[in-house]
């Protein structure tokens, strides 16, 4: 019950304000733009063709916004002195972080239904399988749940909402590099790193079409592992 009422909490904060309004729009636009410029602007295509570039895209784009939404989730308490309320209610720590992680999904979830529009345009002159765009949502969802996670963790280290989606980008943007980096080590650490990467080793099979269990393990790990971490940076500065 706790974790609910902290989600409902942020959510509100989230519809009652600016900020994830403008974040969604700003999405969808550039998501729109690129969907016409790269998916639809390129001449003669099969249409799964098109739906793959959909989703490459829109793995981007929905990391961008899982980093933007949630670069205000424990800055923002700081900076306006709202986490003394947090700090003296009887609400464990992991139910604080827990709440505040399912309010940024269900931000990211609704900007991610509402994209749906696009792959919908491929079935006027198209056709693709139901079940490819079922896949790569789902593959969206488990992408953005690992970043919405390491983007928590971003925040609950600084009280700058820019320093925590700077520092949140830096560590996407280096989980995204593994792949570069797996190619000049040498076994064992290449298999390793290869699978540390946040895009090439799992999310390409979603564009596809493909559902692999081992990449919703993989992103289930993250999403863990990141919200483990920010309850325990959370209950160090709650009992300092």
């Amino acid at each position: 019950m706790n974790v609910l009422l902290i989600a409902r909490r942020d959510l509100a904060a989230y519809l009652h304000g600016v900020s994830g309004y403008a974040i969604i729009a700003a999405v969808l636009f550039l998501d729109g733009l690129l969907f016409n410029a790269f998916a639809l602007g390129r001449g003669a295509q099969y249409s799964h063709e098109v739906l793959q570039q959909f989703f490459y895209f829109a793995s981007g784009t929905t990391m961008t916004a899982a980093v933007l939404l949630t670069m205000r989730s424990f800055a923002e308490e700081r900076t306006q002195g709202t986490q003394l309320l947090l700090d003296t209610a009887p609400i464990a720590d992991w139910q604080i972080v827990a709440g505040k992680y399912l309010a940024a999904m269900g931000m990211l979830t609704l900007l991610t239904l509402l994209t749906m529009y696009m792959p919908a345009l491929i079935f006027v002159n198209g056709k693709v399988s139901v079940a490819h765009v079922a896949v790569g949502y789902l593959g969206l969802l488990a992408l953005g749940s690992a970043t919405t996670a390491i983007g928590l963790f971003g925040s609950s280290l600084f009280r700058s909402q820019v320093a925590a989606a700077i520092f949140s980008g830096v560590v996407v943007g280096a989980l995204i590099l593994c792949w570069l980096l797996s190619e000049i080590t040498d076994p064992p650490f290449t298999d390793v790193i290869a699978y540390m990467a946040l895009y090439d080793k799992h999310f390409t099979a979603f564009e596809k079409g493909r559902l692999v269990t081992s990449a919703l393990v993989y992103y289930g790990s993250v999403t863990f592992g990141f919200l483990l971490l920010s309850t325990r940076v959370h209950e160090g500065r709650r009992w300092s």
